[in-house]
C-alpha cells in the first residue's frame, strides 16, 4: 500500500495566483509575513486607541468637575442637618398617634384564654 502524499494538488492556474505566491513564502519565512505584521497591527492599535480613551476619561473628568462647581456655589447647603436619633424618635411618635389595637380573627377550632 501506498504512502499518500501530504501536498495538495493546485493547478497552473491556481499556482499563478498572488494567495498562492503568498503560501508558498509564508512557509518559508512565517514570522516576516505574519507575526511581524500582526505585532505591527497591535502596537499601531494601541497607538490609535490611545487618543479615543483619553477622550472618554476627560468627558468623565468635566462631568465630576461641573459637580464640584455646583456644589462650591451652594447648592445642597440649605438643606437641613439630620440627626439619626432625632429622627427615629419623630418618627417612632408619629407611629404612636395613629394606631388602633384589632383583634385577629382565630381559625375555627381554636379556643380564646389560657388552657
Amino acid at each position: 500500500m501506498g504512502v499518500f502524499p501530504n501536498k495538495k494538488f493546485r493547478s497552473a492556474a491556481e499556482s499563478n495566483t498572488i494567495a498562492a505566491k503568498y503560501r508558498v513564502k509564508l512557509a518559508r519565512h512565517p514570522f516576516l509575513l505574519f507575526g511581524l505584521p500582526f505585532i505591527a497591527t497591535m502596537v499601531a492599535g494601541s497607538f490609535f486607541l490611545t487618543p479615543a480613551t483619553a477622550i472618554r476619561y476627560e468627558k468623565y473628568d468635566r462631568r465630576v468637575r461641573r459637580l464640584s462647581k455646583e456644589e462650591e456655589l451652594g447648592i445642597g447647603k440649605a438643606g437641613r442637618k439630620v440627626d439619626m436619633k432625632e429622627e427615629y424618635y419623630r418618627l417612632a411618635a408619629k407611629d404612636l398617634d395613629d394606631w388602633e389595637q384589632k383583634r385577629v380573627k382565630r381559625l375555627p377550632g381554636e379556643h380564646d384564654g389560657v388552657i
